[in-house]
């Protein structure tokens, strides 16, 4: 079961480079991120094509998460808890049918775009603050129901010092901070594991690379993007990497995709 998060930062834009994305990697679920297009303007007949169900939280120019299955899936949640004026589309939950031999399993998936939270001195970093802090008690509570579980996405934070080109010069930004560095500890803390980290200890990989400054080119790159699994999850993993190709073509994201693959 192959499992991939991608920041598209606008699927209508990268509407090509996406699809075939989609045909030469062929991820079973596809968790999809900044889609910035309402759920009338998603490109679902574009999508299903190529044999995928596809599920969205839009939101005009801004934001927006997508599921995208190659097997039946049910929506669970379209928000995080504790947050009921918050309009910002960044979260979407399903539940995914694995086919296992003669019996199907259930794989629940999570698309999480986490608020960047820059600047810091102004109200967008206690919002990014107080998001993960309901992401954290949502996710403490999906332990509890001991399902296979993947929360991916693009996460906005820096784990650790090497996980960043330059520590120095990202030491102050909302990505890097301690309280955002611990927020982040914090949902690993309740049991679940950082898939890439796992399998790659040794740093200085990146999923993201800024358009400005030749930062491509220089691999002046950040990790920002992540698949966290829960121990049902976790025990099945098998492979986990970020595939760079897609950050080379022509027109792309800023972001690239990570995938992992879980033997369920």
């Amino acid at each position: 079961m192959k499992i991939a998060t991608f920041n598209v930062n606008s699927l209508r834009a990268r509407i090509a480079n996406v699809l075939e994305w989609l045909r030469e990697e062929q991820p079973d679920v596809a968790l999809l991120q900044e889609i910035k297009c309402s759920d009338a303007e998603f490109p679902r007949l574009e999508i299903e094509a190529l044999g995928y169900h596809a599920e969205s939280h839009g939101q005009k120019s801004y934001n927006g998460v997508a599921i995208l299955s190659r097997t039946p899936m049910r929506i669970e949640h379209r928000a995080l808890g504790g947050g009921d004026a918050d309009e910002q589309a960044r979260y979407l939950e399903a539940v995914v049918e694995v086919p296992t031999g003669e019996r199907w399993k259930q794989l629940r998936v999570a698309s999480i775009y986490l608020p960047n939270g820059n600047p810091v001195d102004s109200e967008k970093y206690p919002y990014k603050l107080a998001w993960m802090e309901r992401l954290r008690s949502h996710a403490a509570d999906l332990l509890q129901l001991e399902h296979p579980t993947v929360l991916g996405g693009d996460y906005n934070v820096i784990p650790t010092d090497k996980d960043v080109y330059d520590p120095v010069g990202w030491a102050g930004d909302a990505l890097a901070l301690p309280q955002t560095r611990a927020k982040f500890r914090e949902i690993l803390n309740l049991g679940y594991t950082e898939a890439f980290n796992l399998l790659h200890p040794e740093g200085h990989r990146y999923t993201f690379w800024d358009y400005q400054a030749g930062a491509w080119q220089r691999d002046h790159g950040l990790r920002i993007d992540h698949l966290l699994l829960s121990p049902q999850a976790a025990d099945c993993l098998e492979k986990c990497d970020i595939d760079k190709k897609p950050r080379a073509k022509d027109k792309p994201s800023d972001h690239t995709p990570i995938w992992c693959e879980l033997k369920l």
